[in-house]
């Protein structure tokens, strides 16, 4: 159980498993817009319209980000690195086209793109939850850091 929350940790881990598949989707939503529907290319000249900096690198990047990085939010890999790499996406998007705006994403406002921001960002910070690729992954890691270790120091205490 977590003090903070006073949430039991499976109920923390299903919280962030949802979380993780909702801005997932999102994101792959996104980009999967960008890379089939409008293309690389096109997505490209609409960024060199709506005025933003190196939009040969910026579509790309924008792109591949939100359609990778969704996925990856969605099995909980790599989720540190693909949360900041997405909140980093998020806010460059909404400095360079949405604030000017306002608020609502109806009159293309910042909300939505802050939102998505905020959630990646927490997600990076707090992790992906037990129910990950992340914690199969490097929970193996550390399991089998622990018992060396702890052979280590046996055959250091023998000697």
């Amino acid at each position: 159980m977590y003090a903070t929350t006073g949430l039991p940790t499976v109920v923390r881990d299903i919280v962030t498993l949802i979380a993780r598949i909702g801005l997932g989707v999102i994101f792959m939503a996104h980009g999967w817009q960008k890379f089939s529907e409008w293309t690389v290319a096109g997505t490209t000249q609409s960024f060199h319209q709506m005025g933003v900096p190196a939009s040969e690198v910026a579509a790309p990047f924008s792109t591949y980000v939100e359609l990778i990085g969704g996925a990856l939010l969605i099995l909980g890999a790599l989720t540190p690195v693909v949360g900041l790499l997405l909140a980093i996406n998020m806010v460059g998007a909404m400095i360079l086209v949405h604030l000017t705006a306002g608020v609502f994403v109806d009159q293309g406002g910042w909300e939505l793109v802050a939102a998505l921001a905020a959630g990646s960002l927490l997600l990076a910070a707090a992790g992906p939850g037990r129910i990950s690729l992340d914690q199969l992954i490097f929970r193996g890691r550390k399991k089998g850091t622990r018992k060396r270790s702890r052979a280590a120091s046996r055959a250091a205490a023998e000697v």
